[in-house]
């Protein structure tokens, strides 16, 4: 019964600082909801181990702690980036967004980042990269992982390396603007994330991108 009560109490307390969170900033919001959502789990977690109301609410500060100081931040900066980059690539197709873990999306279509089955980068989409390189030097803290994708035409043998390369040729890019190239991971998956049909023309040529991702990581 105690465990119950004290697990309830935990998970009111992380209702509590989640309502908070709305008179907060975007930063401290990020932080206050992940201690909330820790405290939540880690005081179940804590319920489920068995040992009575000391776990539980053992389980809620390790929790709230870890929630708090793990993920990522939307910051000033972050908000400040998403907004110029926005400008930078309105009306291009790219698209620009805050994904469910506050980290910076861009999704370069391939009408502007490569030919089909090329990794070269085209004229287009270097006066974004410029811009966006920018944006990276004025942010040092954040971190960028580069994913590039293909269509379903060809093997896997071809399609792994060729998304691959196409990330490469962004990172090296972004590098030769004075990006450190320690801040930047790429990874190629080939065709095996579609957001298109690949039975179709469109589908493919929606398929063939490359995904940017920035993080500015808690601290």
């Amino acid at each position: 019964m105690n465990t119950f009560i004290l697990t309830f109490a935990s998970l009111a307390v992380g209702s509590s600082l989640l309502a908070g969170c709305a008179e907060m900033t975007e930063t401290q919001r990020t932080t206050g909801t992940g201690a909330a959502i820790g405290t939540a789990a880690g005081a179940v977690i804590g319920g489920l181990s068995g040992h009575g109301g000391k776990s539980v609410a053992t389980g809620a500060v390790i929790g709230a702690a870890l929630g708090a100081g793990g993920g990522y931040l939307w910051s000033k900066h972050m908000q400040e980036q998403k907004a110029s980059m926005e400008q930078a690539t309105r009306g291009t197709g790219v698209q620009v967004s805050q994904t469910a873990d506050n980290q910076l999306k861009l999704d370069i279509p391939s009408d502007i980042s490569f030919d089909s089955g090329r990794y070269d980068i085209k004229s287009n989409l270097r006066p974004i990269l410029d811009r966006f390189a920018g944006t990276l030097n004025q942010n040092p803290v954040t971190t960028v992982k580069i994913v590039g994708h293909t269509d379903s035409i060809g093997s896997d043998a071809v399609n792994g390396p060729l998304s691959v390369n196409r990330a490469i040729a962004t990172r090296d890019y972004l590098a030769d603007r004075g990006v450190a190239v320690s801040r930047i991971s790429v990874d190629g998956r080939g065709a095996h994330q579609p957001v298109g049909d690949n039975n179709t023309v469109t589908g493919r040529a929606a398929n063939r991108r490359v995904e940017i991702f920035v993080a500015e990581a808690a601290r």
